[in-house]
C-alpha cells in the first residue's frame, strides 16, 4: 500500500471512530431527551409504538436516537402547540412534500388525536395553492388509505 492510500484509509478510520464516539456520546447525554421523545411517541401512538422507528432502532440506532432525542423530544417535545395542530401542521407540510408515506402515518396520529377526515380534507385542498393539484390529489389518495383509529374502551 502506498503512502497516500495508507493515509487515506487512516483518515477513514479516524472519521469513522469519531463519527462512533460522537454517536455513543449524543445517545449517552440525549438520555432526558430521549425519554421525552419515547413519551411523545406513546402520545402519539396511543402505546401502539412506530414499526418505522422501530425498524430504524435495529438497523441504523444512530439514526433512531436522531429521531426519538431530536425529533420527538426536543422538537415534538414543545409545548407552543398542542399534539392536534401540530399534526395538522406535518399532515400539511408532508402533503405540499409528496412524501406520502408519512403523510399516511401522520394523518393516522391527527385522526387518533382528534381531527376529523374533514379536517384533513380540508387541509389536503389548501394543498391545491401551496403545491399544486397533482400533489393534492396524490395526498387525497393516500389520505383515503388511513384507516380509522380504534376506538377508546
Amino acid at each position: 500500500m502506498n503512502g497516500n492510500a495508507s493515509r487515506t484509509l487512516l483518515a477513514a478510520g479516524l472519521a469513522l471512530l469519531v463519527g462512533l464516539s460522537t454517536a455513543a456520546s449524543y445517545a449517552a447525554d440525549g438520555s432526558e431527551r430521549h425519554e421525552r421523545g419515547m413519551k411523545v411517541m406513546e402520545r402519539l401512538s396511543g402505546g401502539a409504538g412506530q414499526p418505522v422507528l422501530d425498524a430504524l432502532r435495529r438497523d441504523y440506532p444512530f439514526l433512531a436516537e436522531g429521531v426519538t432525542a431530536y425529533a420527538l423530544g426536543d422538537v415534538w417535545g414543545r409545548t407552543q402547540l398542542d399534539d392536534r395542530t401540530r399534526q395538522m401542521a406535518t399532515v400539511a407540510a408532508f402533503a405540499a412534500q409528496g412524501n406520502l408515506p408519512y403523510l399516511k402515518i401522520h394523518a393516522g396520529y391527527a385522526l387518533r388525536l382528534g381531527v376529523t377526515r374533514d379536517e384533513l380534507k380540508e387541509i389536503i385542498y389548501l394543498t391545491t395553492v401551496t403545491a399544486g393539484f397533482p400533489r393534492a390529489i396524490d395526498a387525497a389518495q393516500a389520505l383515503r388509505e388511513v384507516p380509522n383509529p380504534p376506538t377508546a374502551r
